[in-house]
């Protein structure tokens, strides 16, 4: 068998119907090759729903261990692209990404809810993406920001961030001024975003590095909390355990090859008002304007890439 025909082959989900009515939630993994901890958490899941030691007694969940099949045979955070990039129905497919895509987004359209499961490369402490509030807008209309919460406060993690698609429009605002190809705001949507569009509601969590073994566990205990918040199974609701919901409000750009965050900085830590961000090629330094968190710090970036986004505490509160 050649790799061309391992890469057509099928995506692998597993399903499970409850005999009451409820919602439909898809729990997706490896959307990224690299990131393993979403597969094992999910396959842990799917083996104790088999041998009956969780019972899907309401509503239906959809397992998708694998949505990236060939990064995760090549342990690669991308096939031929980043899935999690411009995801859309395409009637063409021009790559590995489209390909799958179009099945991807089927699913997706399935579903009520979405937990996508992810890690991340450097150090840091586990924390989840979620959307905007209800809003009309144009950019990311959504009217199921109450529900969202409660899904991003249940999972076990104490950090949620949201503003992530403003603040990509923000970077490509940046970015048009530089001598490097032009983006569109699209680039900025991935599994949760088109989930929202499609008129459901998303979370992303990030459990970790990709090589801690306890980042597995992670999103196995938030799938279990998933299953319990949407009264899949019968479970005691889960306690909230969010402390900080920061706003991404502000991205810093690489504007010349050599800029770089400062050293030590991990997602979500905290900074004070004047604290180095990041240095500029010519030795500038970057501080933060006011108190906030960094998020995404890049030591390395390339011409045209954020060097670090900058969040600060967000009036959204868990519950709220």
């Amino acid at each position: 068998m050649t790799a061309t025909d391992l890469d057509d082959g099928p995506l692998e989900t597993v399903s499970f119907i409850g005999l009451k009515p409820g919602p439909k939630l898809i729990v997706t993994g490896a959307v990224h090759g690299n990131e393993p901890c979403g597969p094992a958490a999910i396959r842990r899941v799917i083996e104790e729903c088999r041998a009956g030691q969780t019972k899907i007694l309401r509503g239906e969940v959809t397992f998708l261990p694998v949505t990236n099949p060939k990064a995760f045979r090549l342990k690669t955070r991308e096939g031929d692209r980043n899935f999690n990039r411009d995801l859309r129905e395409r009637p063409l497919a021009g790559d590995y990404e489209d390909r799958i895509g179009n099945p991807v987004c089927a699913l997706l359209r399935r579903h009520d809810a979405l937990l996508d499961i992810h890690s991340f490369r450097q150090e840091g402490e586990p924390f989840v993406f979620f959307g905007p509030s209800n809003n009309r807008g144009e950019l990311e209309p959504f009217a199921r920001a109450e529900e969202e919460m409660a899904l991003a406060s249940c999972l076990g993690v104490s950090t949620a961030i949201h503003g992530w698609l403003d603040n990509y429009a923000r970077l490509l605002d940046i970015r048009a001024r530089l001598p490097v190809p032009r983006l569109n705001v699209t680039e900025g949507y991935g599994t949760t975003e088109f989930m929202r569009f499609s008129g459901g509601y998303a979370v992303t969590l990030e459990c970790g590095t990709h090589d801690d073994p306890k980042a597995a566990d992670i999103g196995y205990a938030a799938i279990r909390n998933t299953l319990a918040q949407l009264q899949l199974v019968d479970a005691p609701l889960p306690k909230p355990a969010l402390r900080d919901v920061i706003e991404m409000v502000e991205v810093l750009l690489c504007e010349t090859e050599g800029d770089r965050a400062d050293t030590g900085w991990r997602t979500g830590d905290a900074l004070k008002a004047g604290a180095i961000l990041a240095h500029r090629a010519d030795g500038t330094k970057v501080t933060a304007p006011r108190d906030g968190y960094i998020i995404f710090p890049n030591t390395a970036p390339k011409l045209g890439e954020a060097i670090c986004h900058f969040g600060v505490a967000s009036e959204r509160q868990a519950g709220g």
